[in-house]
Parts: C-alpha cells; structure tokens; sequence
C-alpha cells in the first residue's frame, strides 16, 4: 500500500462516517465543484442525489418583480410571526425540489446557488425579532436578491433562517454553497445555533456532512502534488469520501489546460459524474438505495444553465440571456423528465406551477 496522504484520508474519512452515520437520519448526499481558474469560463457542477422516488424536479424560470414570502412551502404557509417578504430583482432559473423549495439555480447576474442537504445543520431557535426565512426558500431568496457572493453572505446575515419541514414530517436542514462570476465562493452553513462563513474563491468543493471546518480538514491543505493511481482514495458514496475525492480530482483537473468552452464543461463533469451516486447505490442500512437524481452545470461567465437527468442521455441547456425576465413576466416552468426535451430548451418553457400534477 502507497503510505502517501490519501491513506491517510481514506482513514479519516472511516471513522468520521462512523460519527455522521450513528443516530443520522437518512440524508440525501448531493456534491458542489466549482472550477473558477481556468481559462474558458467559471464553472460550477452540482449533483442531486435523492431516494429513488426522485426529488421531483421541476425547472422554473423566475422574472424579476416577482414577490415572495419566507413562511411559504410550495402552496402552503407555514406559522411565523415575521416572515420575511421580498420582490425579486434578478431573473432566475432554478430546480425546484418536492414542489416545495429551490435546490439550485443561477441567475441573471451570473451568480449560483446551491442547497445541499447537511444533517449537522443546527438553526438555534426562531428570534421573531428577525424577518424569518424556511431555508426550502433560502437559495431562490439569494438568486432574487444577489449579483455578488458578498451580497449573498450580507443578505443572509441580516435573516433568521429555519429548517422547512415537508409535507409527511420530513424535516430538511440545508447548507448552501454561492459563487459568482468573478470565481468568488462562500459555503454558508448553521452550527451549533450560529452561521458560519467560509468565504474565498479557494472553497471549491462542498458536500453534505460533517460541518465545513471538519470536512476541510480531511484534506491535506498542501494539495496531492506526488499523488498517483496507486494512491487509496476513498471510493464510496457518503458525504465525507465524496468530499474527500471530489477534492483530489478537481486538484488534478486544475493544472489541465481546456482547449475550448466545451472541453472545459466536459472535464469537470467527469469529475461530477465520478463523485455521483450510481443507480442503486447503497445508501446507510442495508437494502436501502440512494442515487444520484440529476446532475447540473452552470456557467457564470456565459450565463448558460446545464440541467442533466441521470435516467437517460443528454442535457437540457437554458440560455439565460435569451429569456425576457422582465417584471410582469409570467413564472414558466419545465418538467426535465419529459423525455422528449434535448438540447436548448430555453424557448420549451411555459407559464404555469411548479409542482407536477
């Protein structure tokens, strides 16, 4: 065996899933890469990784003007006694998850967002002296409201935000990841009743558990200069190997040299695909299964949004500078798992809801 620094990964990464696995609820594990110095574009991949029933997916394509409410879950409300309320100033394109919340987006502006599930979310509790936020709404709130990553951090600091809870019971506690398209990043997590803030374009890579601090410290800060293919990497799906990986080949995608866009966009998906969760993967007690739902792609520097399902080939692009987002824009949606959708989709959207019926 290699004693070089992914042994020494692969051991950490053991005993914290150990940690994370005892007394976890079933998670759903998503993974976050941002490319942001290459010479193409800044890019950033996401994957969704859900229960076999899928997180029924819808993309909605949202105009500005638009006003929210932060006690709101899909077409219900839920009590607060100071919800926040808002109207959107950028356009957006955006997943929608169980019809209930925004996983995902980017808007206008060229900025993202991404909600990943985190177990060791810890909210504190309401203080109604605050506009309150249900975070199912925290990543469509900052793609309404934010062109920069540090608007986005300012944004959620001046809310008290809450875990939103499904129709059913099921509870969601969620992290986000923002980057815009400078390459600036910012992983936004709630730990132990308070928001922590790792804010740089050097935080690149975000999973679901264990809090940001400890996953960043299953890496060797130094980068894997030496490391070859007889290096143990850890090659399972939780949280911690998916880090742990997704870390080591985006080191090594770095130092290549994309000869155009598209060589760009192909190189770091193969990075997200080899961090997905394959169909039927075993999620944490045996005969359960986790998988990898979609997977998407967002250009910030040329304001294109790559949905990609994962049961079937192909890709559905919408080109955000070919939308109208003007005020008094109706809200449009597009169901990505009509199986007769390929390639640009930007003109398929039309006015409607977003939950599938």
């Amino acid at each position: 065996m290699n004693p070089r620094i992914p042994v020494r990964l692969l051991t950490a990464s053991t005993a914290l899933l150990a940690v994370v696995a005892i007394g976890a609820p079933a998670a759903h594990a998503c993974t976050r890469i941002l490319w942001n110095d290459n010479d193409q574009a800044v890019l950033a991949s996401r994957s969704m990784d859900w229960e076999p029933d899928t997180s029924d997916p819808m993309l909605v394509v949202s105009p500005r003007g638009l006003s929210r409410s932060g006690d709101r879950v899909g077409a219900r409300k839920v009590a607060d006694p100071n919800p926040l309320t808002w109207k959107s100033r950028y356009g957006s394109v955006a997943v929608t998850a169980k019809g209930a919340g925004v996983a995902d987006g980017m808007n206008e502006k060229g900025l993202a967002a991404h909600a990943l599930w985190m177990n060791a979310a810890d909210f504190g509790g309401r203080d109604s002296n605050r506009p309150g936020l249900n975070d199912g709404l925290w990543a469509q709130y900052i793609l309404d409201r934010a062109a920069t990553v540090e608007q986005a951090i300012a944004l959620t600091e001046a809310v008290d935000i809450t875990p939103v809870t499904l129709p059913g019971g099921l509870l969601v506690p969620l992290s986000l990841a923002v980057e815009d398209a400078s390459g600036d990043s910012a992983i936004l997590q709630y730990v132990n009743g308070d928001l922590t803030v790792f804010h740089g374009p050097q935080y690149r890579v975000m999973s679901n558990d264990p809090p940001y601090a400890q996953a960043l410290a299953l890496v060797d800060p130094n980068g894997h200069a030496d490391a070859t293919r007889l290096d143990v990497l850890p090659g399972n799906t939780n949280s911690a190997d998916r880090f742990v990986r997704a870390s080591f080949y985006l080191d090594f995608l770095r130092r290549t040299s994309p000869r155009n866009l598209e060589e760009a966009k192909a190189s770091l998906m193969s990075v997200a695909r080899n961090v997905s969760d394959p169909i039927g993967a075993p999620m944490d007690t045996p005969g359960s299964v986790d998988e990898t739902d979609y997977r998407t792609l967002a250009d910030l520097t040329n304001l294109t949004y790559t949905y990609e399902p994962t049961r079937r080939l192909g890709f559905l692009v919408t080109d955000l500078t070919e939308i109208d987002f003007s005020a008094g824009q109706p809200v449009r949606v597009l169901d990505p798992t009509d199986r007769r959708l390929q390639g640009d989709v930007t003109n398929r959207y039309r006015p409607g809801t977003t939950t599938r019926r």
